[in-house]
């Protein structure tokens, strides 16, 4: 997946900039698993006069990268720094972003069932396509029992993916 919750624009640094500017961490800690909340709230009381004092950026910097590298580590996943803001994250977070924020979820619908329609589209006529051909020979029919049988795995793995918790397991956070 692109990056997303360790940059400068995800969701994880955007939900710490209103924790800051609100003075209230409770706003960051739903990003964080609990046994990360101390040290959040640690870090949250650290920054918060450095922020009055002259030092907001060099504050605000170390609060984000706590909370990321917290973020990170509820998933199960290393901390390798933030990443700046404006990074290509794919086709699907702008519009899942937009879908989050307007309350409207149709956009996303029909992105996703679109790419997926598409896709099994393309997989079926090329199966179909060296169905045409199967019986010239073994060489041939084994490229569509490959295609036949790349089709069904794919289509699983679809389901799979479309049935499963975002993230695995339930109560999971957010990757990326």
């Amino acid at each position: 997946m692109p990056p997303h919750c360790d940059s400068l624009d995800g969701p994880v640094v955007k939900a710490a900039i209103q924790a800051l500017e609100k003075e209230d961490v409770n706003l960051i800690l739903p990003f964080v698993p609990a046994e990360g909340e101390g040290e959040v709230i640690d870090a949250f009381r650290k920054v918060l006069p450095l922020r009055k004092n002259g030092a907001r950026d060099v504050a605000d910097r170390y609060f984000f990268e706590t909370v990321v590298r917290i973020h990170r580590a509820g998933e199960g996943a290393p901390f390798t720094g933030l990443k700046p803001a404006g990074l290509d994250v794919g086709p699907i977070i702008p519009v899942a972003e937009k879908a989050i924020d307007t309350g409207r979820v149709e956009d996303l619908e029909a992105k996703l069932t679109g790419i997926v329609a598409g896709e099994v589209r393309k997989r079926f006529e090329h199966m179909r396509h060296l169905l045409a051909h199967a019986s010239h020979g073994v060489p041939a029919a084994r490229e569509y029992t490959s295609a036949m049988l790349d089709l069904q795995v794919w289509a699983h793995q679809v389901y799979l993916t479309a049935t499963s918790e975002a993230h695995g397991e339930a109560g999971g956070h957010h990757h990326g």
